[in-house]
């Protein structure tokens, strides 16, 4: 009798223990380890433990609210059933070698506040289901081989902080909209195909520190609302085709780090700090 007892009472526990995370959450989970090869993982998840004993997965209040999976070796693609993971805050797959593209389904993680999938080999552009994320601070997806042009929503993301995209195959211009995310401290975009002008909408940039649009084919005169920018510490946005000069009050900005060289390799503005003999300026 008590060998009856204590085995219902273990399978009453264990049926309690899954039931703790709702089923749609496990099953995309389950998708997830499925689809990245996770018997190949360098840590692996015992699925028939319980998920809060699972590597990289943080739970609150019973809920899947952060995945931390980097340099674990998840080899393959994301699954669309990762849009049941609906209180998910934090996603970082960065390091691995997943492939495919970035599903659509993306779009419903409501919750989500920080992506980080850099260095894998992610495709195909980026989609515009991402810009109905409003709660991201950060979106990072540089160092893969992401194509297409940026969502032209992107303004919608009115909470974002890092925008971090280089070493892709980006192409276009950068969508008027995107003019729109005063929050943006980090846009770091160099290393792509885009052209295009830089707005002088620039100064709703307010609270911009770092802007990389170095290696592309963008083009135009540099706004001289860039000078207004009191919060930014780097620029760099060598080998385009930008022409023209710049004011001696942005070439004055001793914050500013600052490479602007052509996609001639001539220079237009180099280093103001160490070489001024070389800085362009207009007399304004």
């Amino acid at each position: 009798m008590k060998v009856i007892t204590t085995s219902f009472l273990v399978f009453f526990c264990s049926l309690f223990t899954f039931a703790s995370v709702s089923s749609s959450e496990r099953d995309a989970l389950v998708q997830l380890y499925n689809a990245t090869n996770g018997n190949q993982w360098t840590t692996k998840w015992d699925l028939s433990a319980p998920i809060s004993s699972w590597y990289g997965i943080t739970l609150q209040d019973d809920k899947v609210i952060a995945i931390h999976l980097s340099e674990n070796n998840l080899d393959g693609f994301l699954p669309n059933e990762i849009q049941n993971l609906v209180y998910l805050q934090e996603l970082d797959l960065h390091k691995n070698q997943l492939n495919g593209v970035i599903p659509t389904t993306i779009g419903r993680l409501q919750s989500l506040q920080k992506i980080d999938i850099s260095f894998n080999q992610l495709s195909g552009a980026i989609p515009n289901s991402i810009c109905c994320l409003t709660s991201l601070k950060a979106i990072e997806l540089y160092s893969n081989a992401i194509s297409g042009e940026l969502p032209a929503a992107l303004g919608n993301l009115t909470q974002l902080e890092t925008l971090a995209l280089y070493n892709n195959d980006i192409q276009g211009g950068l969508p008027n909209s995107i003019y729109k995310i005063r929050t943006l401290k980090n846009l770091l975009l160099s290393s792509n195909k885009l052209n295009g002008n830089l707005s002088s909408e620039i100064i709703n940039f307010k609270s911009l520190e770092n802007l990389s649009l170095f290696d592309n084919a963008m083009q135009g005169q540099v706004p001289a609302e860039i000078e207004q920018l009191v919060n930014l510490k780097e620029m760099n946005i060598s080998y385009n085709n930008f022409s023209g000069t710049v004011s001696r009050n942005l070439a004055a900005l001793d914050t500013l780090n600052m490479t602007m060289i052509n996609n001639q390799g001539s220079v237009v503005l180099l280093d103001i700090f160490s070489e001024k003999s070389k800085t362009v300026v207009s007399e304004d």
